[in-house]
């Protein structure tokens, strides 16, 4: 499936989800990018909007090398096989992971302002991205937030294909 923009993908990625407009969805959108698409997914289905943000742990030496992945609420993936491979001692991980926590506070406070994150527990989760970057998305806020009783869905739109994924995580 084709694409004009992110508007449109939103559009039509919405249209594939309405049947969940009656199981209190909450839809997040991966910024910047998957932010557009999910606007248009939380109108469509008459839900909350908010932003599920997830930074890179990048190699010290090499930074575009993800070994792992924070996201809010002290979520933290890493890959230890190449933490292993790359040499990375635990303090520079260490410290690789406070500086990109230190952005990830900074956004959400840029993004979201006082508001605080939208309640996820006992909530359908949809978590939308615009596919188009590199990143460890299990690190956001979903596997560890959505509560007993949530239902998540992930749902990926690029300009050239719309995936969903539906089923039980966290």
């Amino acid at each position: 499936m084709y694409f004009l923009d992110r508007d449109e993908a939103g559009r039509r990625l919405a249209g594939r989800l309405t049947s969940l407009r009656d199981r209190d969805p909450v839809v997040l959108g991966l910024p910047r990018g998957g932010v557009p698409v999910a606007a248009r997914v939380a109108e469509a289905l008459g839900a909350p909007l908010d932003i599920c943000l997830v930074r890179k742990l990048g190699v010290p030496f090499q930074p575009e090398l993800g070994m792992g992945a924070v996201g809010e609420d002290g979520v933290r993936v890493v890959n230890e096989r190449v933490v292993r491979g790359a040499g990375v001692s635990p303090g520079e991980l260490a410290a690789v992971e406070e500086r990109e926590r230190a952005v990830l506070a900074e956004r959400a406070a840029r993004y979201r302002g006082e508001r605080p994150a939208e309640p996820l527990g006992g909530r359908t989760v949809v978590l939308v991205d615009d596919g188009c970057g590199d990143r460890f998305d299990r690190a956001g806020r979903l596997p560890d937030r959505p509560g007993p009783g949530s239902r998540p869905c992930r749902a990926r739109g690029t300009g050239r294909a719309a995936a969903l994924d539906l089923g039980a995580r966290g």
